[in-house]
């Protein structure tokens, strides 16, 4: 489960950092600069969710091993 986290922490990242270095001026100019907020809240909420998918997948190992 932790690879789709990150990966989905990743993609978000470069959809930022592609907006922002790129298409910056066109989302100034057409009042979108909330994107850029956006994939931020991506990453950050990703954030948690990478928790939880790591203590999921610990406590999985960890049932696997007892049996």
């Amino acid at each position: 489960m932790v690879p789709f986290a990150v990966g989905g922490m990743v993609l978000w990242a470069l959809a930022g950092l592609v907006l922002l270095i790129f298409f910056r001026d066109w989302l100034a100019a057409h009042g979108h600069e909330n994107w850029l907020w956006i994939c931020l809240a991506g990453v950050l909420v990703g954030l948690p969710g990478l928790a939880v998918m790591r203590r999921y997948d610990a406590h999985r190992a960890r049932r696997h091993a007892d049996r």
